[in-house]
């Protein structure tokens, strides 16, 4: 393994561990104590994860919203495995919701061959993997996010109305028991709340990576979800908790 995919790694454990300690790390990544430090020093310096006695923790304050370039290929094996799963719940003639978010995205990768399907979505991306295959597309009206290519709903441009959406994919950034799913901004959520309120039946694609965080803007509580598809790497603690709810929550194998 490179230096670089090392240190990608080790900030991937800790974003799901929040607290290493380093013989841990050494045995997770097979590598030297000696070797491990140095790349824990640099990791240091870029003020990604900071050092504990004994060990290392994830600097969550430098975690925001990563830009969808990083996301788009941050834990993508996940998210590719997380959005075949959501291609199996959609069936011919079905009439969807498909979020802006890099997970959502690869769903449209794994739906081109279904028959009379309908896809609404707000994400340009997946417009431009959907656009020469035979799915009927239709793009909320609204103003476009550059950063996050996608449009971000106003009433008085789509008639929301009058949509029959059987089934919605969103995305979210954190997931908790007490509060549900959330988001950074402020309009996609406003978008994801009327997607949900329009939708049979809402699915939640998200990694692992989002469990545990309540981010800046809620979006809705887990009793307005119907599932939450995620990838093996999550804390056996959350698979517990979800059992008290009513959610029914999709983890894969590795």
């Amino acid at each position: 393994m490179f230096p670089l995919e090392r240190q990608k790694k080790i900030v991937e454990l800790l974003m799901i561990k929040k607290v290493m300690k380093l013989t841990e790390l050494t045995k997770e990544l097979n590598v030297s104590i000696d070797t491990l430090r140095r790349d824990i020093s640099l990791l240091t310096k870029q003020g990604k994860i900071e050092k504990i006695y004994g060990g290392v923790k994830i600097v969550e304050e430098n975690f925001g919203e990563s830009t969808m370039d990083e996301r788009m290929v941050s834990h993508l094996k996940e998210k590719e495995t997380i959005a075949q799963k959501c291609s199996e719940y959609i069936q011919d003639g079905d009439c969807i919701y498909i979020d802006s978010g890099s997970t959502t995205f690869q769903i449209a990768k794994y739906i081109k061959t279904k028959k009379k399907l309908t896809v609404i979505t707000n994400s340009i991306p997946v417009i431009l993997e959907l656009l020469n295959s035979d799915i009927e597309l239709i793009i909320i009206g609204g103003k476009i996010r550059r950063d996050e290519r996608s449009v971000v709903t106003y009433e008085y441009l789509f008639n929301f109305s009058q949509l029959n959406i059987q089934k919605a994919f969103i995305c979210a950034s954190g997931i908790t028991i007490e509060k549900g799913i959330s988001d950074y901004n402020v309009e996609e959520a406003i978008t994801r709340k009327k997607m949900i309120e329009l939708s049979n039946e809402i699915y939640v694609a998200a990694d692992s990576t989002k469990f545990g965080k309540n981010v800046t803007i809620g979006i809705a509580p887990l009793s307005e979800i119907d599932y939450v598809i995620t990838d093996h790497n999550i804390n056996k603690l959350f698979i517990n908790q979800f059992k008290k709810t009513n959610t029914n929550l999709i983890v894969l194998e590795a």
